[in-house]
């Protein structure tokens, strides 16, 4: 099975309107931007997007969201979109907010095909209004579904023709679950190289869980928050 496609534009040429995508990265550390920019240019509405934030401004998911293309955001983490902000307290955009291990484990649920679990994050908040509470050992645990979409799209360091994947440092948080969870997986990465070059002890996300697979040019690699020390 050849999984090479040329670039972003042929990677998510046949997602429509109206599907569930996940999206890998933690903050602006690695997302799939090819990707990203690709949808945009596409111009595909009324997306659910599972992701762990929803991008800046001007960039990652903050373009699809300045051109409405989601419907809604199901994330963690929100505070560096104004647009964002804009569009929920105007009643634009629906929005679920996870907590941040919760929307880890039914992303890895959903690639393990384990339908729910109990957690007991959120339990006595907003979280867990509607659901199913149950006591184990004297502890209050909330009971969470699993996360499916039909494409998830990650963003690694390295991968092979074969599909197998190597994220770098904190683009490990998130990618290699979501890439488990699509029914269809696109990765892009920074180094294509053949099957059979990468060390199969270091591999994250084995080739069997991805379904298309390109190298991606041109990364930005922002910086969400700089921080630095002030002169004397």
């Amino acid at each position: 099975m050849n999984k090479i496609v040329a670039n972003a534009q042929d990677a998510v040429k046949d997602i429509q309107d109206n599907q569930t995508l996940m999206l890998g990265g933690f903050g602006l550390c690695g997302i799939p931007e090819n990707s990203i920019a690709a949808l945009v240019k596409k111009g595909v509405k009324g997306l659910t997007c599972i992701s762990n934030n929803a991008g800046v401004d001007d960039f990652g998911l903050g373009l699809l969201l300045k051109g409405h293309q989601i419907k809604k955001m199901i994330s963690s983490y929100v505070g560096e979109n104004q647009e964002f902000e804009r569009q929920l307290l105007s009643g634009e955009l629906e929005v679920e907010l996870i907590p941040q291990g919760t929307l880890a484990e039914r992303c890895r649920a959903g690639g393990a095909g384990i339908p729910a679990f109990f957690t007991p994050a959120g339990y006595g908040t907003e979280v867990a209004e509607g659901k199913e509470v149950r006591e184990f050992d004297g502890k209050m645990y909330l009971l969470e579904s699993w996360l499916k979409s039909d494409f998830s799209i990650v963003k690694a360091w390295k991968g092979d023709t074969d599909g197998n994947l190597i994220y770098k440092a904190t683009a490990r948080n998130f990618n290699p679950m979501m890439a488990m969870a699509g029914k269809i997986t696109i990765a892009e990465v920074e180094e294509l190289v053949p099957a059979g070059s990468l060390d199969p002890n270091e591999i994250h996300t084995p080739g069997i869980f991805v379904q298309r697979i390109f190298q991606g040019v041109n990364y930005e690699k922002r910086i969400e928050q700089r921080t630095v020390k002030q002169r004397a």
